[in-house]
């Protein structure tokens, strides 16, 4: 059986990921929540340049909109 979206986010709740925004941006954290929009909660998020720390975001909001791809970090 193949696994929806929302079955992949659930799972994430809790681990580490690494999500692509729109504009190239990449952000890693640890999904605490997300919502039926795919607004995704992140907690301790870091923005990424190369693979490297650039800044640290705390906790932040993505908006569903903005996201391209969400992948284990």
């Amino acid at each position: 059986m193949q696994e929806r979206p929302f079955d992949l986010l659930n799972k994430a709740i809790g681990q580490q990921v690494l999500i692509r925004l729109k504009n190239g941006s990449d952000i890693r954290g640890k999904v605490t929540s997300f919502d039926i929009h795919m607004n995704v909660v992140l907690d301790n998020a870091e923005e990424l340049e190369d693979g490297n720390l650039k800044t640290k975001l705390g906790t932040i909001l993505l908006r569903g909109g903005n996201i391209l791809f969400v992948s284990p970090a």
